[in-house]
């Protein structure tokens, strides 16, 4: 259990909730849920620029890390197909791919496939059920992908300033607008209560928030003397209770609240806000594939990582179809941008390619 690790090495109530946000950030897990231990070292695990468990903003924006992957490709001579919804796996009579065909009806034959998509999107829909172990269906569809994400994009007009460490006079960044900010993280307790509402289907009324402004690191991301704010927040469930729909009124409450939060904390913020985004667990799976909306396309709980990951038998990014390979985050080692999962399946592919 994350509660008893933290109580091994910390006093501070304030400092073990912060440092426990880690170990439940975008799963339907509290820092009293077993394995959550994991989920930390998962995140403070590798280093950037040296520094052991450091994390970094993306100058430009996180699609920039994608684009720089894809300028190294086509540097070498990869063609890259965007806007273009792929729509089945082709198999051959051997069962074996032989590439994939697109929705506009185009065919790219090819001896290897890999899937960045998650498990459920590759192997439910993408592939013919019929050449699949029905065991290995079974585990597919019995992953847990419960999430408990939802992100709000805001662009506020002026730099939040906080009771805790207000503004200079001259409204400069100031050290603290650089970092992660977590709030209604006083206790760990706060976060076992805002988990708990979410079991019942309830979004939490007081939920866990982590912000950040990278437009302090970034400036072109936002005019002068305007910034972006990004809310990572939760809990917030896949599945209301009551079967009640996350609609318009829905999400615009549940956002409010979180305002009203960081209100608390920043008097003047909701003023300072001239536009958002919401996006709640339906929207991420709708935009961007996530299954039930979650950020790993699974929980990264203890039976689902290792060989377990997607399934057992197969967490060797192989699948049961020759040829096809996961290489997303639904494969091992899991989510998180660092790319382990795609480099060792890469490494996988091409170790088979010499062999075709």
């Amino acid at each position: 259990l994350l509660g008893q690790i933290l109580d091994q090495w910390f006093e501070s109530e304030p400092l073990k909730a912060t440092l426990a946000t880690d170990a439940v950030i975008g799963a339907m897990a509290s820092p009293h849920t077993p394995g959550s231990g994991y989920v930390l070292l998962h995140h403070v695990m590798g280093e950037l620029e040296g520094r052991r468990g450091a994390w970094g903003y993306v100058a430009g924006g996180m699609g920039a890390l994608s684009q720089a992957i894809a300028h190294a490709a086509t540097a070498r001579g990869a063609h890259i197909f965007a806007e273009k919804a792929v729509c089945h796996v082709l198999l051959g009579r051997d069962g074996r791919v032989q590439g994939v065909a697109l929705q506009d009806g185009t065919e790219v034959r090819s001896k290897l496939v890999l899937s960045n998509a998650s498990p459920q999107i590759t192997f439910l829909e993408l592939v013919p059920q019929e050449q699949l172990p029905k065991d290995f269906v079974q585990r597919i569809r019995q992953v847990d992908t419960r999430s408990s994400v939802t992100k709000i994009n805001v662009a506020v007009d002026r730099l939040p300033s906080f009771l805790a460490a207000p503004n200079a006079r001259d409204g400069q960044p100031l050290p603290h607008h650089q970092c992660s900010i977590h709030l209604n993280c006083e206790s760990t307790h706060l976060l076992h209560q805002a988990f708990t509402e979410a079991t019942h289907g309830h979004p939490s009324s007081r939920p866990m928030i982590e912000l950040c402004i990278p437009s302090v690191l970034d400036p072109g991301l936002a005019p002068r003397g305007c910034h972006v704010v990004s809310l990572f927040t939760q809990y917030t469930p896949s599945m209301l209770a009551g079967g009640q729909s996350w609609d318009e009124q829905t999400r615009n409450a549940y956002a409010d609240r979180v305002f009203d939060c960081v209100e608390d904390y920043a008097p003047g913020f909701k003023a300072s806000v001239i536009g958002r985004d919401i996006l709640t667990p339906p929207d991420l799976e709708r935009i961007f594939g996530l299954p039930g909306g979650n950020i790993f396309h699974g929980a990264m709980s203890l039976d689902q990582l290792y060989f377990a990951r997607p399934a057992p038998s197969y967490s060797g990014y192989q699948s049961p179809i020759p040829g096809l390979y996961l290489c997303g985050s639904g494969a091992h080692p899991g989510g998180g941008v660092m790319g382990a999962a795609g480099r060792n399946a890469a490494q996988v592919a091409l170790r088979d390619f010499r062999r075709l």
